[in-house]
């Protein structure tokens, strides 16, 4: 829609040029009758600025002239600290001497045609009668006074000034904007002539992302309007604010021509969200609309987060916007207090003489009367009954023209002028400023053209009287430099704009964000951070689990599972513990496993200790009694050499249990299952050989048998032991020399215990259970002989107990196996001595204890004939 407006401006503009440069002056295709401020020089300056804003569309009837709305006093400050900044300059003998700057000033209404009308009007330049009186016409080409403006300052809004700079780029016409921010104006292709003297809008979005991070807001509404000023700044903010973990709850557009019901559906929208934090982008004309259906529904509770385009608006600052948007914050550019400039616009009348347009204007709007000259000029058909006398004191209102108490976007407006002032005090060859003399001239007859303008503008450097050096960098931008701004309502209950910050995009990154806390007054008047969350962080101890289909600030909080511990809010990952660490109860923090196995020192550990001893005391007990009475016929009956032996293997037995108990170590696990297995092995043997020697000794009886007892003596007797006791010497010491047992620390059952269980690790499992197996091979040919020899006569019958024995031998080794395997822990450890002291005690019981009895209690029995009766 923009292609016929650009084309018709661009040839407008290319004739104008073109005219000029062949010495035909410059020739303004159109009458244009766009009110306009201008003051003829030597040098021309164009400005744009948008007193108007809210202007509806043209319809282009070619019978009345475009209606606008609001009149915009801080609009008109700018454009008037454009004109002080030119007079000032003027009087400067030192810069630009003998030179005198004009301007030309043109509303643009905040609205791409209209800036477009405007930038053409400029550019092209309009010749007055009296310059024609004076023949200025008739100068030589090129000459300075009455040719085309060589620079233009403007414009507020980034998607104006993006159409103008488009237009004047092919033309090296600077373009000076003093409040387009957008970071698309960057691009040197497409704007080959734009400079500013505000930074980017990527700065001012890191600098937002960093304020909004800052206050640990992460679930933030966002408003904008459709132009590009909003459109990228949004972009920006979004995809910025994603990457410090934060989400937007709501993106609402305020269209060009908001409709009542489209502003009701917003105003649903914000009152609906969880959000508490909403960031703008827009100028406070766009945002009037919206904020007074908010106002009208008493919408509070909201912190609004200001961009710079409205954070100084005092349109926004009128009573009914207290309640909505009292402690907001945000961004604004460094203000100052420029000397001379409060009298100026103090001094500021209507006139009835042709270019007081726009003073006129101002001066109904503001005291809300018609003037009247006589001759029909001033502003007409605006229905206002009272008439104005243009003497009426300006100190007597209050408004956002007359307070420069520190002014911002006016400053911009300064500095642009006095930038595009040095750049033509280099050009025209002025020498250097500060060092001449009065009575020197520039040389007002070069001839110049805007592209020489722009390479000096691009290349301005200079440090002016408030201390800041102005210059611009390779994308024609000055050092991003911002104040942040909290509205405070100070007791005469208007809004202030209390500086509570600053933020220097150019600083290290940790030092960029300086930001007073204790100076800001937040929404309603508190003094505590608003909260902005969609789900409250998670307590240390638990973590982020994502609801699906909803945004990644919206989650739930789980617990963090055993071994895993969370110690910061909000953590998205529990983080496990390292090996041999564990989660306390709480979850936040690590702590070594407590080191688990059976001591000496457990309850468990000394009654097991207890019982190994007492098989021990017994079993020597027992050894005493055998060698005490060992002529007795009781003793010599069962084979005193065997018993003695199979006595000494059971007490090994009992003291082997002891490696299993305390701490294990090296040597420890090294023999612990070598002794178990060798002295289990040893007592069996024994007990094969006893079995078999009772058998034999019942069968002497039957004649012809008295061979077999002699070919079965004592020598014979100890090397059946010693050969049933062989392989399993062997297997042990096979196994201790190739995969022996080693201290191992088993974190396994740390999850259920909190402990590290310090047990043997067995490399080569197998070898428990060949171990294990062989004792089971002699204890099962034990109760299989002793089986046989059950029906042997009843008086004293040796073959029952060791069957009685080998059954609860094998009963106790059958069932420690399932317990062994399912026991954790140091409690495997006591299956296993349990195992062993059960055993023991039952061969000693059910082989020793009934001879003890006759030995010691029926001692009438004790007889070879009581032996031999049955």
């Amino acid at each position: 829609p923009l292609t016929l407006p650009l084309l018709s401006l661009s040839l407008s503009l290319s004739l104008s040029l073109v005219g000029a440069d062949l010495g035909l002056g410059c020739v303004s295709l159109v009458d244009s009758e766009l009110p306009v401020l201008q003051s003829e020089g030597d040098v021309v300056i164009g400005g744009l600025f948008p007193l108007h804003y809210l202007a509806l569309e043209p319809e282009h009837s070619y019978r009345t002239k475009p209606q606008h709305t609001h009149f915009d006093h801080r609009a008109f400050r700018w454009m008037m600290t454009m004109v002080f900044a030119v007079d000032e300059i003027n009087c400067n003998s030192t810069l630009l001497p003998g030179v005198r700057l004009g301007y030309r000033i043109l509303d643009s209404c905040d609205h791409v045609h209209t800036s477009l009308r405007g930038a053409l009007s400029v550019v092209t330049g309009k010749r007055t009668e009296e310059n024609i009186e004076k023949g200025v016409e008739e100068r030589m080409p090129g000459c300075l006074a009455g040719a085309p403006v060589t620079a233009v300052v403007g414009l507020a809004s980034s998607t104006p000034t993006g159409a103008v700079a488009h237009t004047l780029g092919p033309f090296n016409i600077p373009l000076v904007s003093y409040f387009a921010t957008c970071t698309c104006l960057t691009d040197k292709l497409s704007y080959p002539s734009f400079l500013r003297t505000v930074p980017s809008d990527l700065f001012q979005i890191r600098g937002l992302v960093q304020l909004v991070s800052h206050f640990g807001w992460r679930w933030v509404g966002i408003l904008g309007t459709s132009d590009d000023y909003s459109r990228y700044g949004i972009q920006a903010f979004t995809q910025q604010l994603k990457d410090q973990g934060g989400c937007l709850a709501f993106h609402l557009t305020i269209p060009n021509s908001p409709s009542p019901a489209g502003l009701r559906a917003m105003a649903d929208t914000l009152q609906s969200s969880r959000a508490r934090v909403v960031v703008a982008f827009a100028t406070e004309g766009q945002l009037l609309e919206f904020l007074s259906e908010l106002a009208v529904r008493n919408v509070t509770g909201f912190q609004w987060v200001a961009s710079e385009a409205w954070v100084t608006a005092s349109l926004l600052t009128s009573p009914q916007f207290h309640p909505l948007l009292q402690g907001t914050l945000g961004f604004s550019f460094p203000g100052v207090s420029i000397p001379g400039l409060g009298d100026f616009l103090l001094k500021v009348r209507p006139s009835p003489t042709p270019g007081s347009e726009f003073i006129n204007m101002f001066w109904e709007e503001l005291f809300g009367c018609k003037l009247d000259f006589g001759a029909g000029s001033g502003s007409k058909g605006s229905g206002l009954t009272a008439i104005c006398t243009g003497s009426e004191d300006l100190r007597d209102t209050k408004s956002s023209y007359s307070d420069v108490s520190r002014v911002r976007i006016s400053y911009n407006v300064y500095k642009a002028v006095y930038a595009i002032a040095h750049a033509l005090h280099q050009l025209l060859q002025c020498g250097s400023t500060g060092h001449r003399q009065a009575q020197e001239k520039c040389n007002t007859s070069t001839y110049f053209t805007p592209r020489q303008l722009l390479h000096h503008l691009k290349r301005v450097n200079f440090t002016n009287q408030f201390g800041e050096k102005v210059h611009f960098d390779a994308n024609g931008e000055p050092v991003p430099l911002y104040d942040i701004i909290n509205w405070q309502k100070v007791s005469s209950g208007d809004i202030k704009f209390q500086k509570v910050g600053s933020y220097d995009g150019s600083a290290p990154l940790s030092q960029q964000l300086q930001i007073d806390e204790s100076a800001i007054v937040w929404i309603g008047g508190q003094s505590q951070v608003p909260v902005s969350l969609c789900s409250a962080p998670c307590l240390p101890g638990s973590r982020q689990a994502r609801r699906p289909g909803e945004s990644p600030c919206c989650f739930d909080c789980l617990p963090c599972a055993a071994g895993e511990i969370s110690n910061q809010t909000g953590s998205i990952d529990c983080t496990r513990c390292p090996e041999f660490y564990w989660s306390d109860r709480d979850r936040v923090k690590c702590i070594a496993g407590i080191e688990d196995f059976l001591s000496f020192y457990d309850t468990m550990g000394i009654i097991l200790v207890s019982f190994s001893l007492l098989g021990v005391v017994s079993t020597t007990t027992v050894t005493a009694i055998f060698h005490r009475f060992r002529a007795t016929p009781v003793v010599k009956a069962n084979n005193s050499e065997l018993s003695f032996l199979l006595l000494l293997s059971l007490k090994l037995c009992f003291l082997c249990s002891l490696l299993f108990i305390g701490r294990p170590s090296a040597w420890s696990c090294r023999f612990r299952q070598a002794a178990f297995g060798v002295s289990f092995v040893l007592c069996l043997s024994c007990l094969l050989v006893k079995t078999i020697v009772v058998l034999l000794a019942f069968r002497a009886t039957v004649p012809g048998s008295s061979a077999l007892m002699k070919l079965f003596g004592p020598s014979q007797q100890r090397t059946l032991i010693l050969c049933s006791t062989a392989p399993q010497v062997c297997l042990c010491a096979g196994w201790l020399s190739m995969a022996p047992s080693i201290p191992f620390r088993n974190s396994s059952y740390q999850g259920l215990t909190g402990m590290v269980v310090l047990e043997c690790k067995e490399p080569w499992p197998p070898g428990f259970y060949l171990v294990l197996g062989y004792i089971g091979l002699l204890a099962s040919l034990c109760l299989l002989l002793a089986f046989l020899g059950r029906k042997l006569p009843d008086t004293f019958n040796e073959a029952k107990l060791i069957t009685f024995s080998m059954l609860i031998f094998c009963a106790v080794w059958i069932s420690f196996v399932p317990a062994y395997v399912s026991t954790p822990g140091k409690y495997t450890v006591a299956v296993e001595i349990f195992a062993i002291l059960a055993s023991s005690f039952g061969l000693l019981l059910c082989i020793f204890a009934p001879k003890c009895y006759i030995i010691l209690l029926r001692p009438e029995r004790n007889t070879k004939k009581t032996l031999r009766k049955g």
